[in-house]
């Protein structure tokens, strides 16, 4: 086998698409208005991460002698759990920089 093929793809793929989802998300969908139902806009943002992964894969497959379907395989399992990982990454990143608990405004007092 080829680990480092395996290794190196997926970690590239993983980078690339979630990298890039995310980018999305902070750049642009911060920018605008909260979306109260978001359709398919927002939805089209995980195909970013599906072609990387899908393109990764294929890449191994192409690129190995032996055992190229186990090593397809391997890569976009691998390339799904750093994906994943990426994601909740950048998801506690963002919760810690904006409070999702509202501040209690204080109250006039009335005497």
């Amino acid at each position: 086998m080829r680990l480092k093929l395996v290794v190196g793809a997926s970690l590239l793929a993983a980078i690339a698409g979630a990298g890039s989802c995310i980018a999305i998300v902070q750049f642009v969908f911060a920018s605008l208005k909260p979306i109260s139902s978001p359709g398919l806009l927002v939805s089209a943002t995980f195909l970013i991460p599906t072609a990387a992964i899908t393109f990764a894969s294929i890449f191994t497959y192409r690129h190995t002698a032996r055992r190229r379907k186990v090593q397809a395989v391997l890569t976009a399992l691998l390339a799904i759990i750093l994906t994943l990982l990426l994601f909740i990454g950048a998801y506690i990143l963002n919760a810690r920089r904006m409070p999702t608990v509202p501040t209690e405004t204080p109250r006039p007092r009335v005497t």
